[in-house]
């Protein structure tokens, strides 16, 4: 049988269905499924993305016997609507749009009103008997196509089109007339012509396969790659066309186009939520053109312009039925795009609409609570990665506000930067570390890259469904959108908001998403508080997942927000965080630069208490959960004086000459300190280093249980091991210390002593290290770094050029290599194991957040990851995704 590539739709009946997304992208198989289920959808079809797939393979060439499929497919079109594409006299139109099988809103290209020129026009004058109609349309189709399919310019024909309208002193493109039209259309021919040197086609058939190439041409266009690079899309799963009989909003007052949300995607309320336009085409509404009106009361403000509801009552009577039917069919919320031509409704598009991480939440647990999905469903359908807008401080709303202009709240949040205007730099300037605001009169597809660096988005036009809005709900990013307010003018780097505030390039501003307020300067912040919702989905979280979560954290606070968001213990408590303290970096350095041990003993011993007190209260805030603390582990040039004053300073306190200093902090220095004299190195040449931490360790341990009732078990951890004889050591030292205080307070007290595997010697010979190590504890920061061979300080500079060019698949700081550095972990499990049945095995390194990268440690078998306390409920969330998605 020859290959099928071609799959029609209407008249209700269909050739695909939802399930076919991977073949047909989600429009098409959407489109088709709501065919099937009754639903008003214009007919069409669907070509599917295996001929994106050999478009690519083949040099743009397309497979054999597409184009007899085509026509066939073109001709069911004509019979069903009664016309014919390219008649003269009763022409059909078609709209050519792309459909990938994941969604990627305004990411390729659109053409509507495909078939007109000259001669067809004037079979749409007849049809509709609308001369203005006919020749808006035709404008329109020659804008979008010179610019999708000629690659020309879009500002050089939008300039005509502005020159039109100043002089004919009108501010809409719905004030210029039928004349206005045909004056533009002819204008716009001469001036692509002259721009590219060759004519605009008038072959509908020329135009429709133009078109076809032009979308699967998009699928490589930078702004997709951009789309899919952020979003984990395979760049081979390529793009299906489809095409589809025109509908018209923009025949007369009876006509609209609009864009609806089965509910609320900024915060997940159950109720209608969404934008159209009268007499006008769908990117108007998206791109900001006009100021959209509500598609009902519900959402209605005073000064809104009269809802849907109000306009055209038995449409949107409707299209509420339809918001009804499509919840039930798919039970989740969705994304639509209708157009009312003549007062009869059509369905041009559903799909899942993207949402904010509160909307997520709140609509999954509602629909639960609803009927329509189950626990597992729900879970499921929020992503880990959503979760870290939920996590992020917002505005305080004691703090004292300078609001300058007021827009839509487009996606909550709260954000501050500095005002950039344009997406290049503000990707350049999140490059090297700023947080940069993008303000734009409206985003378009190309912004993707600088909406993804930027803190948040601010556009003068546009409304709650808009480009910006869409993206940036999806991204998670604060967007503040239609903010008349703001006069942007790019050739001066500044906009002008109410009062005549000048607000220029550099200057910085704050942005609120949940109320649309743009302030000037940086508000302060208060940490997230977590909605009901939050705490029923995490509590069904945590019913199925099996992996535990641990924080690493190093002061009582970090420790008690760490329980907050359902830490259950500390996997790394870093004790040189607590040396750096102001009032005891001074004993440490005393410590470091003493020549005899009685001296750095002395040092010592002013630390012991203020290391106790520090261990007193983070196990006080972690009421019997296991903590972790893992001993001294820099090297110690780092809590070394620099400078001349600094020296002198010390040399006063030690009663030794500066120049003695000096010359001991010299020869200190190491040419590579992070695999130098740290970790268990430092421990075993400086004893007494480690002695004095297990017993402050210990001390405050045994305090607690005696005094305060507490069932502590600590876990020490020994850094950098690589060889069992270091371990052997240590470990010797620490039993000595720690029975010697058991015994000191008299109290009954487990203990744990461990290393942490961040070598590869220490993973591969882990079977010998596990004869010493009641747990292993994996640091895989630093053991992507020593598996690598690369520094984590300087890797910065070249990584970003590897991921993009694929010779890495991403950052492996970033997520877990688990091929390579992956492959050491599993293989430290399985020795480790082979010698002590019953070890503890962790980790701890920043990949405990990273939500593949626990996926992975869940199928390696560990028993808990530990990540930074906002982290937290992405870990959760994650490790019962690893347990369900295997199910």
């Amino acid at each position: 049988m020859a290959a099928k590539y071609v799959y029609f739709f209407g008249n209700g009946k269909a050739e695909g269905n939802a399930e076919m997304k991977n073949l047909l992208g989600g429009k098409g198989a959407n489109l088709a499924e709501m065919t099937s289920i009754g639903l008003p959808v214009p007919p069409g079809f669907t070509i599917s993305t295996e001929v994106c797939t050999e478009f690519y393979k083949n040099d743009s060439q397309y497979p054999a016997g597409l184009t007899t499929e085509v026509e066939a497919h073109l001709k069911k079109v004509e019979e069903l609507m009664g016309r014919r594409f390219g008649d003269a006299k009763n022409p059909l139109l078609v709209s050519v749009r792309s459909g990938a099988r994941a969604s990627m809103p305004g990411m390729m290209d659109t053409i509507l009103n495909l078939g007109l020129n000259d001669t067809t026009v004037q079979g749409i004058i007849a049809q509709s008997g609308d001369e203005r109609f006919a020749y808006d349309a035709y404008r329109r189709f020659v804008q979008m196509y010179s610019d999708v399919v000629m690659g020309m310019e879009k500002d050089i024909l939008e300039h005509l089109l502005e020159q039109k309208k100043d002089e004919r002193e009108v501010h809409l493109d719905t004030d210029l007339t039928a004349a206005d039209w045909r004056d533009l259309v002819t204008k716009f021919k001469v001036k692509i012509k002259e721009t590219l040197g060759k004519p605009f086609p008038d072959d509908p058939q020329e135009q429709l396969w133009g078109a076809i190439g032009a979308v699967f041409g998009s699928w490589m266009n930078q702004r997709a790659i951009t789309y899919r690079k952020l979003n984990n899309i395979p760049a081979d799963w390529g793009t299906a066309v489809n095409v589809q009989s025109m509908v018209f909003g923009n025949m007369g007052d009876d006509c609209a186009t609009g864009v609806a949300f089965t509910r609320d995607p900024s915060t997940g309320d159950n109720y209608f939520y969404g934008e159209y336009l009268v007499n006008a085409q769908g990117e108007d509404v998206v791109a900001g053109i006009r100021t959209p009106q509500p598609i009902n009361n519900h959402q209605k403000k005073p000064g809104d312009l009269p809802s849907m509801e109000d306009v055209l009552p038995e449409c949107y009577a409707q299209l509420a039925n339809i918001r009804q039917i499509l919840e039930k069919h798919y039970r989740d919320m969705q994304d639509i795009e209708f157009t009312i031509e003549k007062g009869k409704l059509f369905m041009l598009q559903t799909r899942n609409g993207k949402r904010t991480a509160n909307a997520a939440i709140k609509v999954a647990v509602d629909m639960v609570q609803e009927g329509l999905i189950d626990e597992k469903t729900a879970v499921l359908r929020v992503q880990p990665s959503q979760l870290d807008q939920l996590l992020h401080p917002s505005l305080d709303p004691k703090a004292d506000k300078n609001i300058i202009a007021k827009g839509l709240p487009a996606s909550p949040g709260a954000a501050s930067g500095a005002v950039i205007f344009t997406a290049d730099e503000a990707e350049a300037a999140a490059k090297i570390g700023l947080k940069v605001i993008l303000v734009r009169v409206e985003t378009s597809p190309e912004d993707i890259h600088g909406m993804h660096a930027a803190q948040g988005i601010l556009t003068a036009r546009g409304g709650m469904t808009s480009h910006a809005a869409v993206v940036a709900r999806g991204m998670g990013k604060c967007c503040v959108a239609g903010c008349g307010d703001i006069k942007v003018d790019y050739a001066s780097d500044t906009f002008t908001a109410k009062g005549g505030v000048v607000v220029k390039k550099g200057d910085v501003i704050t942005l609120d998403g949940s109320t649309g307020e743009v302030m000037q300067g940086q508000v302060p912040t208060v940490p997230p508080q977590l909605t009901g919702a939050f705490g029923v989905l995490m509590g069904w979280v945590d019913k199925f997942r099996k992996l535990k979560v641990r924080t690493n954290a190093d002061t009582p606070n970090d420790s008690r927000v760490a329980r907050e968001f359902g830490a259950e213990g500390i996997g790394l408590c870093r004790t040189e965080h607590m040396f750096f303290e102001a009032d005891r970096i001074a004993a440490v350095r005393e410590m470091i630069l003493s020549e005899e041990l009685e001296g750095r003993k002395k040092a010592l011993a002013k630390i012991l208490p203020m290391q106790k007190g520090d261990f007193i209260g983070i196990f006080r805030e972690m009421k019997g959960l296991p903590v972790t603390i893992r001993l001294l582990d820099p090297p110690l040039h780092e809590f070394l004086p620099q400078e001349d004053r600094e020296i002198e300073a010390l040399s006063r306190t030690m009663g030794v000459s500066a120049q003695q200093l000096k010359h001991k902090v010299e020869s200190l220095h190491e040419v590579n300190p992070m695999l130098g004299h740290r970790g268990c190195r430092l421990g075993l040449t400086y004893p007494e280093i480690y002695d004095m931490q297990v017993q402050a360790i210990m001390e405050a341990a045994c305090e607690l249980v005696k005094n305060e009732g507490f069932t502590i078990v600590p876990e020490i951890m020994i850094p950098l091991v690589a060889t069992v004889s270091e371990l052997k050591a240590l470990r010797a030292n620490a039993v000595t210390i720690c029975d010697e205080v058991i015994a000191r307070y008299g109290v009954k007290i487990e203990y744990l002593i461990g290393t942490m595997i961040e070598l590869p010697r220490a993973a591969l010979t882990a079977d010998e290290i596990a004869t010493e190590a009641e747990f292993f504890s994996f640091g895989t920061n630093d053991l992507t770094q020593t598996t690598f061979g690369l520094s984590r300080d300087d890797a910065g500079k070249f990584l970003p050029f590897y991921v993009e060019n694929n010779l890495l698949p991403e950052d492996p700081f970033v997520s877990l290599d688990q091929s390579g550095v992956g492959k050491l972990v599993k293989m430290a499990c399985e020795l480790g194991r082979s010698t002590r049945t019953n070890i503890k095995l962790g980790i701890c390194g920043e990949h405990g957040g990273d939500p593949a990268s626990v996926i992975f440690c869940h199928n390696v078998g560990l028993d808990y990851v530990s990540c930074s306390p906002f982290r937290v409920p992405i870990a959760r969330l994650a490790a019962a995704h690893a347990v369900l998605a295997g199910n």
